[in-house]
C-alpha cells in the first residue's frame, strides 16, 4: 500500500504528578484510511489526538507525518506542517464569532495565500447545504449548521489528514448522523485520511479500523 501517512511510535504522556495518561502507543495509518479511536472517558483519546497533531508534546515517543518527525520541528515548523497537511473538527465547533460562515471558511485559505478563497469557500458551503447562510454569523446558526461550517473549514484546504474530536458530541442524534455522513462523503471524495475520536459505537463501525484505549494503554 506504500508508506503510511502517520506513524505513532512508543508514545507516552505523563502529567507532573507522574500519572501516565498514555503508555507506549504504537500504530500506523495509511493514506485514505478512516480510523476510529475509542475508549471510556479519561482513557486518553483526546490527548492522543492532540499529540498526533503536534498540539502538545509527549513525555517520550515520536509521531511521524509523511516521515517528518513532528517533535523534531519548532512550534512554527509544526504549525506550518499543520497548515499544509492537517484539518481539524472539534466537538465545540471553534468558529470565530466575529466572522460570518463564509469568512470562517475563507480564513485558512487566506492564511495559505490562496487567491480564490471566496469562491472555494462559497463552493464547499454550498455543497454542505449552506449556500443561503454564507453571511450568517455563528450565533445565527443552529448547532448542526455550525458544525457543517466547521467541517467545510477543515476540508476546504484539501488536507491530507483530518482529525475529528467527538464531532457530534454537541448535536442531537439526527443532526449528528447527517454531519457524520458528510464527513465520510468528503473523506471519500477528497481522499483525506480521517482519524476520529468517538464514543459512538455506530460511528466507529463505519471506520475501516478501530484503535481502542483503556486507561492510557492500547488494546488493539
Amino acid at each position: 500500500m506504500g508508506n503510511p501517512i502517520l506513524r505513532v511510535v512508543d508514545l507516552c504522556k505523563e502529567i507532573d504528578t507522574g500519572l501516565a495518561i498514555l503508555r507506549n502507543i504504537r500504530f500506523e495509518i495509511n493514506p485514505g484510511d478512516a480510523v476510529a479511536i475509542v475508549g471510556a472517558s479519561g482513557s486518553g483519546k483526546s490527548t492522543l489526538l492532540g499529540l498526533m497533531a503536534g498540539l502538545d508534546n509527549p513525555t517520550s515517543g515520536k509521531v511521524f507525518i509523511e516521515d517528518v518527525d513532528l517533535f523534531s520541528l519548532s512550534e512554527d515548523g509544526r504549525a506550518g506542517l499543520r497548515g499544509a497537511m492537517v484539518g481539524f473538527v472539534f466537538q465545540s465547533f471553534q468558529l470565530l464569532p466575529a466572522l460570518t460562515a463564509l469568512e470562517n471558511v475563507m480564513l485558512p485559505l487566506e492564511l495559505a495565500g490562496k487567491r480564490n478563497a471566496r469562491a472555494e469557500a462559497s463552493d464547499i458551503l454550498g455543497r454542505v447545504g449552506l449556500g443561503a447562510r454564507l453571511g450568517h454569523y455563528p450565533r445565527q446558526l443552529s448547532g448542526g449548521e455550525q458544525q457543517r461550517v466547521a467541517i467545510s473549514r477543515a476540508f476546504v484546504t484539501a488536507p491530507r489528514i483530518l482529525f475529528a474530536d467527538e464531532p457530534t458530541g454537541n448535536l442531537d442524534g439526527a443532526t449528528g448522523e447527517k454531519v457524520i455522513e458528510l464527513m465520510f462523503e468528503l473523506n471519500r471524495e477528497k481522499q483525506a485520511t480521517l482519524v476520529l475520536v468517538t464514543h459512538d459505537a455506530e460511528i466507529a463501525k463505519r471506520c475501516g479500523r478501530t484503535i481502542r484505549l483503556k486507561m492510557g494503554a492500547q488494546l488493539e
